[in-house]
């Protein structure tokens, strides 16, 4: 029997740096399906108490077919940790410099949602590089819900 090595113990086989990172590279999120538990959480979490996003009556009176998510809960999605990002940058990870973000159609609750980031920017530094990665949502309907950007410093290979 071969000894344990926490080092050993990563979700990715091997730790990535700037220099590993291709443009168009894409990390897929896994897919989620906007629950009312999902609505719950969101609300307990973020404070927002507007009944577009909890009272589905309220909803429908301004002909929306069911509850309205916030941009935020659509966006949250889009979180690197919920894919293998983070693991592969463990060690290389400096820090999350910038996020932005455009909601392009709604997103209701039951609605599935798709969400990927993919590398669209690679700008080199001496000892660092930001990694800017464009974030996609896209619902079962194939439509294009959420798009934005996000960045991150990286280190070069030591």
């Amino acid at each position: 029997m071969t000894e344990f090595d926490p080092a050993g113990h990563r979700m990715v086989p091997q730790q990535r740096w700037f220099e590993d990172f291709v443009l168009g590279e894409r990390f897929v999120i896994p897919s989620r399906t906007q629950t009312s538990a999902v609505f719950a959480a969101f609300q307990t979490a973020s404070g927002d108490t507007h009944p577009v996003h909890y009272d589905v009556e309220y909803c429908r009176a301004r002909g929306m077919p069911n509850l309205l998510a916030h941009g935020f809960q659509t966006l949250v999605h889009t979180a690197p940790g919920a894919g293998l990002f983070p693991y592969i940058v463990e060690e290389s990870l400096v820090g999350f410099l910038e996020q932005s973000s455009r909601f392009l159609k709604p997103v209701y609750a039951n609605d599935t949602i798709y969400p990927a980031l993919e590398v669209t920017e690679l700008v080199p530094g001496r000892t660092t590089g930001v990694v800017t990665l464009r974030s996609t949502v896209f619902n079962q309907r194939r439509e294009l819900v959420l798009e934005g950007l996000q960045k991150f410093l990286i280190r070069r290979r030591p």
